[in-house]
């Protein structure tokens, strides 16, 4: 019997039309374009403003994209796995409405919450279903709607977050290609540097709660960039060293759009050249979920079945780690 890997087959994306940019931003806070441009390497971010649609209408989007593009019957997708960090509601799975309302009616679907390693942990996730044999079509999709957790008055985080969702289908390979490693790691310390702090059972929503603004976003910048910058840096430099991999032998490196210096860093300590870095944080900002998804289909015309690619992702939690995958198609 052949081995089963869990192979990328397809992948969709959507952005929410209207364009935050750094000159939009220089009216609504103290900031100005340099500032954020030298820090982040943002020029723009997507916003979802329609205050009736919530991180759902992304994910629908982004998975309808997929299942148009592929000509995926939605009937056939055997699971979903909604990776995000700002569902719908606490309680009714986000996952489960997508599920239906994309017309999956056989699949089971959950979401999962890693903040901005959701969707890297999600690829292990969903990868790992479909070796196990008992399932041949399983949907990530990676979908914040940020802007719902920001203060706009904050000049540290509204410069950085944007919306957006991006959706992969992981299918059976039996040639060898698909995922071939991850690493994989969490470290409970980042609960005091990147967090909400209210809205949970620890600090339940009271109208003081909401009177102090305890239900956006708050991050210590300068401990969560340097955890960043280690952390990631170093999974993907293990990553390489297991598979004895050389930066010659890597053909991509897709990496969570957070700070453009996390990235160089990254890239930096995996001796990369430019030309095989992915960035698109230029114009979306750090969409969290969707970061990893939105790169892929930007720069999917690139991808050669073979290609070597290395994902890698930090989050609040802290959460980060390393995936190496084998690309398994070539973009008709």
């Amino acid at each position: 019997m052949n081995t089963i890997t869990a192979a990328i087959t397809a992948v969709g994306a959507y952005v929410p039309d209207f364009v935050l940019s750094n000159k939009v931003l220089e009216t609504m806070v103290d900031t100005n374009d340099e500032w954020i441009t030298t820090r982040t390497g943002i020029k723009e971010r997507r916003i979802l403003q329609d205050p009736d649609k919530g991180t759902s209408f992304l994910a629908i989007k982004a998975a309808q994209d997929l299942m148009a593009k592929a000509n995926i019957d939605p009937l056939e997708i055997d699971m979903i796995i909604m990776a995000t960090a700002t569902a719908d509601m606490p309680v009714a799975s986000t996952g489960v409405y997508v599920a239906t309302e994309i017309g999956a009616t056989n699949a089971f679907a959950y979401d999962l919450q890693a903040a901005c390693s959701s969707f890297l942990y999600g690829m292990s996730t969903a990868a790992a279903y479909v070796q196990s044999g008992r399932y041949k079509k399983v949907l990530l999709i990676g979908a914040d709607k940020m802007s719902s957790i920001v203060d706009y008055t904050d000049r540290a985080t509204c410069i950085i977050f944007g919306d957006g969702a991006g959706a992969v289908l992981f299918e059976p390979n039996y040639e060898g290609l698909g995922l071939q490693d991850e690493y994989l790691r969490s470290d409970g310390v980042g609960r005091d540097f990147l967090k909400i702090p209210a809205g949970g059972s620890l600090i339940p929503t009271t109208l003081a709660t909401v009177q102090e603004n305890r239900h956006n976003i708050i991050q210590d910048g300068k401990t969560v960039f340097k955890y960043a910058v280690t952390n990631m840096a170093d999974a993907s430099e293990l990553i390489l060293k297991r598979n004895n991999l050389t930066n010659e032998d890597v053909n991509w490196l897709v990496p969570h759009q957070a700070n453009k210096r996390i990235i160089d860093a990254t890239a930096s300590r995996m001796n990369l050249e430019d030309s095989k870095v992915l960035m698109n944080i230029e114009r979306y900002g750090n969409t969290t979920s969707a970061t990893l998804p939105l790169v892929l289909s930007d720069f999917e015309h690139l991808f050669k079945k073979g290609d070597n690619v290395i994902f890698a992702a930090f989050g609040g939690g802290f959460t980060w780690g390393s995936i190496y995958i084998k690309w398994a198609y070539d973009k008709k």
